[in-house]
This record gives structure tokens, C-alpha cells and sequence, in this order.
């Protein structure tokens, strides 16, 4: 997951103790640990009086998602957890939005996508054609589910399925909790369709409508903080320009492994390239 951040403050005069912090989530959702640890140094730092989660992401591992949420929920039991979403946050990036105390939207931000989507390339007639057969010994009747060289059985359809809809109800069920709604009311627009802000907003999926200097003003208020404020970005080492081309290589590098290698389960939302997720 790319983050863009940084330390600054909005002016030396200001004083130490107002301090907000933020941390921009920003792409693809693929790992959490630098998530995790950078919200619980802000979480243990008296001196930051509440936290900011600038999301811009399509979302993307469930896993990762889930760690980033489970976070978020139990930070705001100790400080406010203010989200201010960008252009979008969908999918993974609602789902880790839904745990904040309160959600702050442009009205046309993308977000919503509330659903699980698993994909894999079939190419079964590509390699008969170039003479290419796969033999699979296994010890169990699912053990090679997803395998490309073949169609799904009617019984691997079903297995499947039932995880995907699992996945789907812990999605469901988290934003429920996270939001202050009845699961049946998430669930009736858990289809995976996106909403702007403003749709969501209408849907009791946003809070309230706004830009990020809406949602410092908002953190100000939950955190008492008068005049300006201090915002914390997370400390990151200088880069070359090695190091950029490096990180762009790898993650070109792994979405095309993750397009061929095999299946995914994932809270993403893919734009309108692929349809929506």
C-alpha cells in the first residue's frame, strides 16, 4: 500500500499540546503493518489529541482491511478518530472508514462498494491449444479449487460461494457496528454498488459532507482545541529516486502476479476498468 506523509505543523508558534495526528491511507490496501504501527504510536502519544484517517483507496485485502478496522475501533475508545475521505474509498477503504467515530465526505467522493469480490483467470482452452496439460495429485476433493486449467465442479461452485458469503456478512456486520446501524439496513445496500458522498451521507453512511480542512475543523472540536491546530504526519525516510522507481516496479510487479497467479478474495473496488466490485 502506497502512503503519502510526512512531519509538519501549520506553525511554529503553536503550541506542542495541539496536536492532531494524520494518517494518509493511499492505495491499495495490501499490508497493514505500517498502519497498525504508526495508529497505535498515535494512540499512545498523550501529546495527540485525536486522529485523522485521509483515505484515498479502492481498498483491496481483506485481511488487511480487517486488522486496520479492529484498530481503528478500539483506538477511538481512547481518542477521537475523524475520517476524511479523498476521491475515493470504497470497498476495503469504506470498510476501515465505518470504524471511525465520524466520516467526513466530498459530496463527489466514490465510496460504498460493500462487497467481496474473487477473481482468477480461466485458461483452460489456451493451454490445450498450445499442448500444455497440468497434472494434479491431491489429497483432498477441494484441495485444487480455482485451478485454471479446469472449470469450477458444482461443489467447489458452493464452496466458494459459502466463503464468499461469509466474507461478506463479517463485512456487513462490521460496518453495522461501526456505523451505529442495524445489519439489515447495511445489508440492503451491500451489493457492492458505490454511492458519491452525497448518496452516502443520505444512506447513514457518511457523516457529514466536507473537504480535509472540514475534517481538522471537526478533530479540533472533538479534541477541545482552540485556534490553530498542530497536524502530525507520520515520520518517513527521505526517498531517491531509486527508491520511487523501485516501489512503482514492485507494485507493478505484484498486481500483474496477483492478475495470473491464482485466486483472490478481496474488498476492492476495481473502477470502471473491470466493472464495479
Amino acid at each position: 500500500m502506497k502512503a503519502i506523509s510526512g512531519s509538519i505543523s501549520s506553525s511554529s508558534g503553536i503550541a506542542f499540546t495541539n496536536k492532531v495526528g494524520v494518517i494518509p491511507i493511499i492505495g491499495t490496501i495490501e499490508d497493514s503493518t505500517e498502519l497498525l504501527k504508526q495508529i497505535t504510536i498515535f494512540t499512545k502519544d498523550k501529546s495527540i489529541k485525536a486522529i485523522i484517517l485521509r483515505i484515498d483507496s479502492p481498498g483491496g485485502g481483506v485481511g488487511a482491511s480487517q486488522e486496520v478496522y479492529r484498530e481503528v475501533i478500539r483506538t477511538r475508545e481512547v481518542k477521537k478518530v475523524i475520517v476524511s475521505m479523498g476521491g475515493t474509498a470504497a470497498s476495503g477503504g469504506y470498510y476501515i472508514a465505518a470504524a471511525g467515530n465520524s466520516i467526513v465526505a466530498n459530496p463527489g467522493t466514490i465510496t460504498g462498494s460493500i462487497g467481496v469480490i474473487m477473481q482468477y483467470y480461466q485458461y483452460r482452452e489456451l493451454a490445450e491449444k498450445i499442448g500444455l496439460k497440468m497434472e494434479v495429485i491431491k489429497s483432498g476433493e477441494f484441495k485444487d479449487i480455482g485451478n485454471p486449467h479446469r472449470e469450477l465442479t458444482e461443489k467447489e461452485r458452493e464452496v466458494l460461494d459459502a466463503v464468499i458469503s461469509d466474507i461478506q456478512t463479517q463485512f456487513v456486520n462490521d460496518v453495522a457496528e461501526g456505523r451505529n446501524l442495524a445489519p439489515e439496513k447495511v445489508r440492503e445496500i451491500a451489493d457492492g454498488r458505490i454511492f458519491t458522498g452525497a448518496m452516502a451521507k443520505e444512506r447513514g453512511l457518511v457523516d457529514q459532507l466536507g473537504n480535509f480542512e472540514d475534517a481538522v475543523t471537526l478533530a479540533k472540536e472533538y479534541a477541545g482545541i482552540d485556534g490553530e491546530v498542530n497536524l502530525v504526519y507520520p515520520e518517513k525516510r527521505r526517498l531517491s529516486i531509486i527508491d520511487l522507481l523501485r516501489g512503482e516496479a514492485a507494485e507493478s510487479i505484484s498486481k500483474a502476479l496477483r492478475n495470473i497467479s491464482g485466486a483472490t478474495i478481496e474488498y476492492r473496488w476495481d473502477g470502471f476498468s473491470r466493472g464495479m466490485n
